[in-house]
Order: C-alpha cells, then sequence, then structure tokens
C-alpha cells in the first residue's frame, strides 16, 4: 500500500519528524510504503525555481500512484501545499487522514470546514501527549480501517 505523507517540509524540525513519521508507519503498517514530497529532488537542489514544475508534477503523479494520503494539519493555518494536496486527493476519491496534534481551534475540530470535511477520517492528538509510538498506533489503525472499506481484502494490515 502506498501512502503519501503531505505535511510542511519546510523547516529541519519538520522535515526530520516527516521522515519518523514515515519510517514509524512502514513499521506499523505492514507492507506501507510512505511516499515523502520532500525527498523530490531535481537536479542538486531541492528548491531551485527552474525545477518547480517538474517538483509539482511529481507531487500529482504520486498522488495519483497512492492509495492513501495522511496529511498532517498542524498550526494556526494549514500548511497552503498540504491543503492543495487534500483538495487533489479528495477528487482523485482517495481517502485523507487527516492527523493534527495542534491544541488550538479553528471552525471543525481545529481546521478549517472545507479541510475537516475534505478528510475521510480526521485523527487528533494533542500536543501535549508527547508518545510518538502512540500517535502512530492511532493513525495506523485509521489508515488501516480506511484501506478495508475500499477493499476487505487489503494487501495491508496493522502490525505489531
Amino acid at each position: 500500500m502506498r501512502i503519501y505523507l503531505s505535511a510542511p517540509l519546510f523547516t529541519q524540525r519538520e522535515r526530520v519528524w516527516n521522515r519518523m513519521l514515515a519510517r514509524a508507519l512502514c513499521e506499523q503498517v505492514v507492507g506501507a510504503e510512505v511516499m515523502l514530497p520532500q525527498d523530490f529532488k531535481f537536479g542538486t537542489s531541492y528548491n531551485q525555481q527552474a525545477d518547480f514544475p517538474r517538483i509539482y508534477d511529481a507531487c500529482l503523479k504520486a498522488l495519483e500512484e497512492s492509495d492513501i494520503v495522511v496529511a498532517v494539519l498542524d498550526g494556526p493555518d494549514v500548511d497552503s501545499g498540504t491543503a492543495f494536496e487534500v483538495g487533489y486527493a479528495r477528487a482523485l476519491g482517495l481517502p485523507v487522514i487527516g492527523m493534527r496534534t495542534d491544541f488550538r481551534e479553528s471552525q471543525d475540530r481545529g481546521l478549517n470546514v472545507m479541510l475537516a470535511q475534505g478528510c475521510t477520517e480526521l485523527l487528533r492528538h494533542m500536543s501535549f501527549n508527547e508518545n510518538l509510538a502512540l500517535l502512530v498506533r492511532d493513525l495506523s489503525a485509521k489508515i488501516v480501517s480506511a484501506i478495508r472499506r475500499i477493499d476487505p481484502h487489503p494487501a495491508c494490515e496493522e502490525g505489531q
């Protein structure tokens, strides 16, 4: 099963956390492959303006080849790239598991109503609980549950 991890990827902290989450999901969900857009690179840089069209196309292609999207929806306003990817995934008919650890409130479960309603499921783990293993366990259960609704006998299962 291919999981597209949509999340902010601009700071070292964000990139390291994304990689930790991806690794933990691969360990928890048997048969999972997590795609990290932060790894899409052309040439010698991740941030050359001339490569932006190819990065955009690579993200769309990866979304189209995914079975499910996990979207990190933290912050006072969700990352604009993540918001776009959630909308694109829903337009493709993909399940989207939104994940929010931010305890700030907004319109609908801490999110803009369009994002909250665009998620197939929404997992909220407040930031006060810094237990990544528990977060990944609960997220994995939602991923497997969403995939089972599409395919009652998926190639993936929740592990450990």
